[in-house]
């Protein structure tokens, strides 16, 4: 019996020990807190300003479709002045479209060369991966591209493009690189 009323003794002196901390935990500090709200609370509201208003978005029409491309290297004037002494140049718009016409010349790939029953073949690739066979005379690109001469590791292409001036025509080299080179 002893013992027991021993360990009640102690374990009630841990408790009386222990409430002086915890009464010291019941004011965790909110008063603080209270104040700042309070002092939020007495201010007067004030006016939201209202949403500002915004300008319907306007779609920009692309007129200048017989132009030359903003993205193409620009003619030099020497060349021009050259090639403006040549007849009226113009392209064949009765001429059948070829399918590597539908593509842009920077978008087509020179990946290599064959030559199959004596005449000499250049291999392009398209955009979406498909490989073509031309040669001298065929036409490639938008602008009316035609190939002129082809080498192991090039095709020399001449272009049909708007000069700028209304109905001019202006011829203009490309190249086509082996890709890889």
């Amino acid at each position: 019996m002893v013992c027991r009323a021993t360990t009640t003794l102690v374990r009630l002196a841990g408790v009386v020990a222990l409430l002086p901390w915890l009464a010291s935990c019941a004011d965790s500090g909110l008063s603080d807190l209270d104040a700042f709200m309070e002092e939020k609370r007495v201010r007067p509201g004030g006016v939201i300003e209202p949403i500002p208003t915004f300008r319907a978005y306007e779609a920009f029409a692309y007129a200048a479709t017989t132009s030359r491309s903003p993205f193409d290297r620009p003619v030099d004037i020497r060349q021009l002045a050259a090639l403006s002494s040549r007849a009226a140049l113009s392209p064949d718009s009765n001429r059948t479209k070829e399918y590597l016409e539908r593509f842009t010349l920077d978008s087509l790939m020179m990946v290599g060369s064959l030559e199959r029953s004596g005449q000499d073949w250049t291999l392009i690739q398209d955009p979406d991966g498909g490989i073509h066979r031309v040669q001298v005379n065929h036409f490639l690109g938008r602008d009316h591209g035609r190939v002129v001469e082809m080498g192991a590791t090039f095709v020399a292409v001449i272009e049909i493009v708007p000069d700028g001036t209304e109905g001019g025509w202006v011829e203009r080299p490309r190249t086509i690189e082996l890709s890889g080179m």
